[in-house]
């Protein structure tokens, strides 16, 4: 049961719910000890995506780490997770480290550059990297973030760029992210949940970057090979669940529960869901009430 892709072109402007600047001369080790993915060897202006997770190996938050162009500073920038869930994350680990945390979120505005499917994006960002910082982005396919201080107003030579292709709605945002299977944290993937449930641990955790915090529970997770739940894209008919999370069930049985969710414009919705991969027993369909009554069809393989 696929679930089709807009592939066109667009742009889409928005402001990050976390964006904090990281200095110091210890900035760089203190935050490849915390993050999980490897912060060696990043270029100025390269962003690397990546969790910061409790101890017992939880989603906490999820952030892109930017390198700055000045000695020892660092942007955290994230899309969903809130800047004080992160600042308290780190705050709580900064012992005699020379690592100053400034949350700049309130003063900084992205916009997202997205190609068309087969497209790229070289070219957008000419020139606004004096104007902001410039990062490929996680919105699905070829794409780019271009954040810049509000204060400063949108970049005349970015504002000239967007002039030639659509702006998305929040909602054909969402489309798009559900349609490429990206989850959203805390939203899909959160304190409750593990990085591996939501597939996330090849493209935001490194297993040779040595020490960070849960680190032991993410080797022990590689080495077992399982987990019990899984994050998977699902679609239903009809309007979208009133309130989310939404439990399904596999007869009179919660197999788990919908965690997002958007109109496909087409007469039903897609979503991501967080099942349990024991009481869903390889089922292809679940439904939102006991007993069955609203099918949802699992487009992923559990």
């Amino acid at each position: 049961m696929p679930i089709n892709k807009t592939t066109s072109a667009a742009v889409f402007t928005w402001r990050p719910a976390a964006w904090l600047q990281v200095t110091g001369d210890d900035a760089a080790t203190f935050l490849q000890g915390q993050f999980t993915n490897d912060l060696r060897g990043i270029e100025v202006g390269e962003a690397r995506y990546g969790l910061w997770l409790s101890i017992k190996g939880k989603v906490l938050a999820d952030s892109f780490v930017i390198r700055g162009a000045g000695a020892g500073q660092f942007w955290v920038g994230s899309y969903f997770s809130a800047a004080s869930v992160i600042r308290e994350r780190l705050e709580g680990y900064v012992i005699a480290d020379d690592v100053t945390l400034a949350d700049e979120t309130d003063a900084w505005a992205g916009v997202s550059v997205l190609a068309g499917e087969g497209q790229a994006v070289a070219g957008w960002d000419a020139g606004l990297t004096q104007e902001g910082v410039v990062f490929r982005g996680r919105r699905g396919g070829a794409g780019l973030e271009v954040l810049y201080r509000v204060g400063d107003g949108l970049p005349a030579m970015l504002s000239q760029r967007m002039s030639a292709v659509p702006e998305l709605t929040e909602s054909e945002l969402e489309r798009r992210r559900i349609a490429a299977g990206i989850p959203a944290v805390p939203a899909d993937v959160g304190p409750g949940d593990l990085p591996n449930e939501a597939r996330l641990e090849a493209e935001a955790i490194s297993y040779t970057k040595g020490c960070y915090l849960g680190q032991e529970v993410m080797a022990r997770l590689k080495s077992m090979g399982q987990v019990r739940r899984r994050l998977v894209r699902v679609r239903g008919a009809g309007e979208c669940p009133e309130s989310l999370p939404a439990a399904l069930f596999a007869g009179e049985r919660r197999a788990g529960e919908v965690r997002s969710a958007v109109s496909d414009e087409g007469g039903g919705w897609i979503g991501m869901a967080m099942i349990s991969l024991l009481a869903a027993n390889g089922a292809s369909e679940l439904a939102l009430a006991a007993p069955a009554s609203q099918k949802v069809g699992l487009v992923d393989p559990l």
